[in-house]
């Protein structure tokens, strides 16, 4: 007696749904260049910050505002002490080159000012402009209470406010712990050259000295 092979099916005797060939005519449809989905920032990428470095390519020249905690640079090397020409009308600080001193020491708007490297809380590089004392030695409430407030920002966060009552800026330093910033890889003459790469007088002919002296 011969052996069969049976093969017991469970489809009721329905026949088996054949899958469709692929057609080999057919062009897989290209991604969409525009889908939010593909596009849309995930937490890695913010994380990984996209690799990208921040350039200093603008650096401002001013005092903090009164409600910005800020650090001034601990090496003093990055202060320089100098003369620059301060113009009031314009809100304007401009760099004046060495030789064009003695010629500008009788014009009002000519000073010697501590010029320090500082950073705000908000991670924004600044050039800090403190007057100096006359060759008298004087200096107003003012301007000594901003020099206090700079170099006591060398080791601690500070917040210098204007108090009109008091007649000086009124000091506070952050009682928290704040993380210490993160200094730019410049040299104190690459800040220089950004921070007064428009706003430099090393000419007699100079727009601004010739406005000021009323030629133009």
């Amino acid at each position: 007696m011969s052996e069969e092979n049976v093969t017991i099916s469970t489809d009721h005797g329905m026949p088996a749904a054949a899958s469709p060939a692929p057609d080999p005519t057919e062009t897989p449809s290209a991604p969409d260049p525009f889908d939010p989905a593909s596009l849309r920032l995930g937490t890695e990428a913010m994380s990984a910050n996209l690799g990208v470095t921040r350039e200093l390519i603008t650096l401002p020249v001013r005092r903090p505002g009164n409600d910005e905690w800020v650090r001034v640079h601990p090496d003093e090397s990055f202060t320089l002490q100098t003369g620059v020409l301060e113009l009031k009308s314009d809100r304007e600080v401009y760099l004046v080159a060495r030789p064009l001193w003695p010629e500008l020491a009788d014009e009002p708007a000519f000073c010697c000012k501590a010029l320090f490297t500082a950073m705000t809380r908000q991670g924004v590089c600044i050039l800090w402009p403190v007057r100096l004392p006359g060759v008298d030695g004087k200096i107003d409430a003012w301007n000594s209470s901003a020099m206090q407030a700079a170099l006591l920002s060398r080791t601690r966060w500070v917040r210098m406010a204007s108090n009109m009552a008091l007649g000086a800026y009124e000091v506070t330093t952050a009682s928290a712990r704040i993380a210490e910033p993160v200094w730019p890889s410049k040299t104190l003459r690459e800040i220089l050259s950004i921070a007064f790469k428009d706003r430099l007088i090393d000419t007699l002919d100079h727009p601004v000295l010739q406005r000021l002296r009323g030629e133009i």
